[in-house]
């Protein structure tokens, strides 16, 4: 917020906000996300586009947009996606439309992308807030990543390597939050507390 929005009578301003929810593969972003719609917040939650196979109880439309790769290269080709990325041989995309749509109406936005996503949105949007999920510590990651029963052994092996890559780009973000076992409310309840503070948030004046 500047100063030439800064109102003495109502300073806190509408601006929406774009919210995003990224970090550690496995660490429960998904469910944070269902977690904070059963609380009914007002925000927009963008449905990512992906030519991955659907997992059980995933629904189309509802928590992606399942499409094959030659309609993913078609979005590609008419610029309607706001980044994508390759990740574990799948393809992933935020829709330019949805976002655009969205913080035009004047809602706050929330996207659940990849790291290196994250990087690219910082750079069309320099005021996005940047939240990085983790777990408390690697056996934690490890233990969460059996459990799904998807991971062959070379494949846990692979994705807890990509893990410790990952973590080094967690101090590019603004927040850094750690979804512990058994916990997830206090998550999302300071997930929310974030998303207020920012609200919340000025640019001091220089003196």
């Amino acid at each position: 917020m500047n100063q030439e929005q800064f109102n003495s009578f109502s300073p806190l301003a509408a601006r929406p906000l774009l919210i995003v929810i990224s970090g550690l593969a496995g660490v429960g972003k998904d469910t944070i996300l269902k977690k904070m719609k059963e609380r009914r917040v007002p925000f927009h939650f963008v449905i990512t586009t992906t030519t991955r196979k659907p997992r059980p109880g995933v629904q189309d439309g509802v928590d992606y947009f399942f499409i094959t790769h030659e309609q993913f290269n078609e979005l590609i080709a008419q610029n309607k996606l706001l980044e994508y990325a390759m990740v574990y041989c799948d393809l992933k995309g935020v829709p330019r439309d949805q976002v655009d749509q969205a913080l035009a109406s004047g809602q706050d936005v929330v996207m659940r992308i990849d790291v290196q996503g994250a990087a690219s949105i910082r750079k069309i949007f320099p005021d996005a807030v940047l939240i990085f999920i983790t777990t408390q510590n690697e056996s934690e990651f490890e233990n969460r990543l059996r459990k799904r029963g998807t991971e062959t052994e070379q494949n846990l092996k692979t994705r807890i390597e990509t893990a410790r890559r990952e973590l080094e780009c967690a101090f590019n973000f603004n927040y850094i939050v750690a979804n512990a076992e058994n916990h997830l409310d206090e998550t999302v309840d300071t997930i929310l507390a974030i998303i207020r503070a920012e609200h919340h948030h000025i640019q001091p004046t220089q003196s």
